[in-house]
């Protein structure tokens, strides 16, 4: 097998030649593999290596849905026994300090037969939604190297648009497996909260808004990974009856005639681009066109609010990251980079009141949200505002980190939450990607189809949520899409 036969399969379809011995697990690792040596210079998707591991693994007898289909895991909170775990963050790179042990979801995968070979970028502790870490620099788009993936998960989307691998790990805490689905080609499926494991050490992240899963090239993929990661785990903080029966199933299973709301209204108020319209509009002209009622329609949230209030989540929790890795390294401010720091000075500011009421209208937004989605099956929007942003013009220039530290040094980063420039700020970041938080926030799931591609050839996905544990409504939905709007065989032509 060569690398263009290689690429022509899925996830699935890989592991059923390894079943049937047309190939084998060492083969298709020594395929990545090279993959990797030859692409990964020019994207920069991948930041620990495991090829030996790896090589060691192709040769046992593996069981399960994937065997011998090489795999790339995310560096964050995907630890690895014996590998290095950065999250993008200095302090834990320079201390070299390892895990003793898998992620709970690491082991899964791991029991489901994959070959994993590395580890891909990724933020600081995943925090922006874009991968352009100060540790290992940014990783660039294979649809326009000069164009970010997207993040959290962007070394991820990269390694699977560059044809590395079919399949890789993510996470979701805002957006992080979907806005680079959207920035990439990729179908980036956002579980509900509580269906995959986030341990051992934490029975959830983040209130259980952050979710561990794959991005993928096709949908069955999604729906066969989830299949093998689901269920029970003892620390678990939510747990969720298990589905009436296996996802992957409900692929090619019909729908129904669905009920879906859209809105390509941007929740903040903002604008956003004509192809975001265009994306979601074509979108419904194809739904109706296969039977589904479609109509105008938004859940009746305060978005202000919620935005507010999802700041204060990442403010609270860039506090928590930071404290607990100095603990952990003995590392100061210059182990961190200066927006990570910023943003945890801020979320130490929050009072204890303030931050458990935000918390509260948590279940405001759910309520509001379930109602909605129970008169709809499925809500549509564009998963992001935008075509993929210029590599680079995201960060905090260096003069306004000076004046805002200096502020903090003197006590006032109380007085800096409620100034109009942070606000700002945090606006022209969030203006971005104002679709995604809601799923993470209500714990719905949720997905990232990709259905459009911009007059210049990149990727813009279209984005639809469904109501609590019905992740089966949106596989359905999705495969439903993927036959009629294939998108598998559209990638970036990059040269070697």
């Amino acid at each position: 097998m060569d690398f263009s036969e290689y690429r022509q399969y899925d996830a699935l379809g890989l592991a059923n030649l390894v079943a049937t011995r047309q190939t084998s697990p060492a083969e298709l690792l020594e395929i990545a593999i090279a993959r990797a040596d030859a692409i990964d210079p020019s994207i920069n998707a991948i930041v620990v290596r495991m090829d030996k591991l790896a090589r060691e693994r192709a040769r046992e007898t593996l069981a399960g849905p994937f065997s011998g289909v090489p795999f790339l895991s995310k560096n964050l909170q995907q630890q690895h026994a014996g590998v290095m775990s950065a999250q993008g963050c200095r302090g834990i790179f320079r201390s070299g300090i390892y895990p003793d042990r898998h992620a709970e979801i690491t082991a899964r995968w791991l029991k489901s037969g994959i070959v994993m070979f590395g580890q891909t970028n990724t933020p600081e502790f995943g925090l922006p939604p874009i991968t352009e870490p100060l540790l290992f620099g940014p990783t660039n788009n294979p649809w326009d190297l000069q164009r970010s993936p997207g993040g959290s998960s962007g070394g991820s989307a990269a390694a699977i648009a560059a044809g590395i691998v079919p399949m890789a790990g993510g996470n979701d805490v805002g957006g992080s497996i979907r806005i680079p689905a959207s920035a990439c080609g990729l179908f980036g499926f956002k579980p509900g909260r509580g269906r995959t494991p986030w341990g051992p050490e934490q029975g959830e992240m983040m209130h259980g808004a952050a979710v561990n899963h794959v991005l993928t090239r096709s949908v069955r993929d999604s729906a066969a990974m989830l299949d093998a990661s689901h269920g029970k785990e003892l620390p678990a903080s939510f747990h969720l009856h298990p589905p009436e029966r296996p996802y992957l199933e409900e692929v090619g299973t019909s729908p129904g005639r669905l009920r879906i709301a859209f809105s390509s209204r941007s929740p903040l108020g903002t604008e956003i681009s004509s192809e975001a319209t265009l994306a979601v509009n074509n979108t419904a002209k194809l739904l109706e066109s296969m039977g589904h009622y479609v109509e105008v329609r938004e859940p009746r949230i305060n978005w202000d609010q919620m935005y507010d209030d999802v700041m204060t989540m990442m403010y609270a929790n860039a506090a928590h990251f930071v404290t607990k890795t100095q603990e952990m390294t003995g590392c100061g401010k210059d182990g961190f980079e200066p927006d990570t720091w910023l943003m945890a000075r801020f979320g130490q500011a929050i009072r204890a009141d303030e931050y458990v009421t935000s918390l509260s209208r948590w279940q405001d937004y759910q309520r509001i949200t379930n109602e909605f989605l129970a008169t709809y099956d499925v809500y549509m929007t564009p998963t992001v505002a935008y075509p993929p942003s210029l590599t680079g013009t995201n960060a905090t220039p260096r003069r306004e980190q000076i004046v805002v530290d200096f502020l903090q040094s003197i006590g006032l980063s109380r007085t800096l939450l409620k100034t109009s420039k942070l606000k700002q700020k945090v606006l022209d970041t969030l203006m971005h990607v104002p679709f995604t938080e809601l799923a993470n926030l209500t714990g719905t799931p949720a997905m990232s189809v990709p259905l459009h591609w911009t007059a210049d050839s990149l990727p813009l996905g279209v984005h639809f949520m469904a109501g609590p544990s019905q992740e089966a409504v949106l596989f359905r939905l999705a495969a439903q899409l993927e036959e009629a709007q294939p998108w598998f065989n559209r990638v970036p032509s990059l040269k070697v």
